[in-house]
């Protein structure tokens, strides 16, 4: 006997994590980001026109024309062996030390961050993160049931003391850090605070998540070690890394390093999630390393970025309202501004995007109370010539709000 439509019993509801965060504020970004006609200072979109495209194709086609049925078959979860030795030759020239078995290749750096939540929080246990904090960040680790605490932050990054005193009062899991061209401010942990951190971690036993999407995009001063590079960090420390702002997003490859006991739990949640990273990805990326100097090609997208870099901060003191502060990034993809008392960017932002140009309020980047008052520029994606007109079209969307 069937039950009629009347009679049907509702499906069982949604899990809580999947509602309960209201909305997206990503998903939002990348909704501005599909309409042609806005100048848009919202994403973090790699300049397009710097892919080398030719590259890749030739890459691809090699891997196609020489070992087809193994790019098109199953692979092992941890990642291609040609590729993760690539991975660790790179990090071992940059002073880490690194061998393949230490990389798990993950479908981009969001995925590796994902699966360190799954593999080190249960529900209840408590981050750290800086003030403000990537804001996917701040998802994954809402969606793995975390207690999501604060670091107080200054323009050299992550307050020693302020850490200390938190890891001896909440007793957290981890810290989540981005320091160097920090999302969204751009800022850097000096080399002092860098070491201070990992003192921390080891005297108080605390695990580090150091994310580096963006360290490679440096067009002023000098490189700065890896916290997982120092001494005392070594046993502790998740080093995440990335194709997609200096090869090509699209790929989606990413790469976790870890210590063994943690990148094996990683490994196995993520043959849970997807079982591998694409095949014919991983070892295209190995055959353009093997016939390409990725490193020269960074280093003329770092170029270009510092000119657009120069010419965003050139416009801002007639863009934003006046006694507004900024940041001035030696490298990344981001300036982060503060705008007066009594300002709210979300608020602005309704008026400013009828102007054909966005940007993002600050307020979901805080962990704690947001400050209401600062945005997030992108100003790698469009040219001097476009950043000049949006900069323009953003004096006027802020002008016409405060009539």
């Amino acid at each position: 006997m069937s039950l009629s439509p009347a009679a049907t019993v509702p499906t069982p509801p949604l899990a809580g994590r999947a509602v309960g965060g209201g909305g997206s504020p990503v998903g939002d970004i990348l909704a501005v980001t599909a309409r042609p006609e806005v100048i848009n200072f919202a994403g973090g979109l790699p300049a397009r026109e710097l892919f080398d495209a030719e590259g890749i194709a030739e890459a691809f086609q090699a891997v196609l024309a020489e070992q087809a049925p193994r790019a098109l078959q199953y692979a092992t979860t941890e990642g291609e062996p040609a590729l993760r030795g690539a991975l660790a030759g790179r990090m071992a020239v940059r002073g880490l030390a690194t061998e393949a078995d230490d990389v798990l290749v993950t479908t981009g750096s969001q995925q590796g961050l994902s699966l360190v939540a799954q593999a080190l929080i249960d529900p209840g246990d408590t981050v750290l993160v800086e003030s403000p904090c990537y804001l996917a960040a701040l998802q994954v680790f809402a969606f793995a049931g975390a207690r999501i605490v604060p670091v107080a932050c200054d323009d050299d990054g992550i307050d020693p003391a302020a850490l200390e005193e938190l890891v001896v009062r909440a007793r957290p899991k981890f810290l989540y850090t981005v320091p160097t061209f920090q999302n969204p401010t751009g800022r850097t942990m000096t080399a002092d605070r860098r070491r201070e951190v990992a003192r921390i971690a080891a005297r108080r036993g605390l695990w580090i998540v150091e994310d580096d999407p963006y360290g490679e995009l440096r067009f002023a001063g000098e490189r700065l070690p890896w916290i997982a590079s120092l001494p005392e960090a070594a046993d502790r420390t998740v080093l995440l890394g990335s194709f997609s702002k200096v090869m090509a997003p699209g790929l989606r490859l990413g790469w976790l390093r870890a210590p063994r006991p943690l990148r094996a739990a990683c490994a196995l949640v993520k043959e849970g999630t997807d079982l591998h990273t694409p095949t014919v990805n991983q070892l295209a990326a190995a055959r353009y390393l093997a016939d390409n100097d990725l490193d020269a090609h960074v280093a003329r997208v770092a170029a270009v970025y510092g000119t657009r870099r120069d010419a965003l901060l050139a416009g801002l003191p007639d863009a934003l309202p006046a006694g507004s502060t900024w940041t001035t990034p030696q490298g990344g993809m981001f300036v982060w501004a503060r705008l007066p008392e009594g300002h709210d960017t979300a608020a602005l932002l309704r008026t400013v995007v009828g102007f054909d140009v966005a940007y993002v309020p600050g307020a979901p980047f805080f962990a704690g109370r947001p400050d209401h008052g600062t945005l997030r520029l992108c100003f790698v994606t469009q040219t001097p010539d476009e950043i000049a007109e949006g900069l323009r079209r953003l004096e006027k969307g802020f002008a016409a709000a405060a009539r």
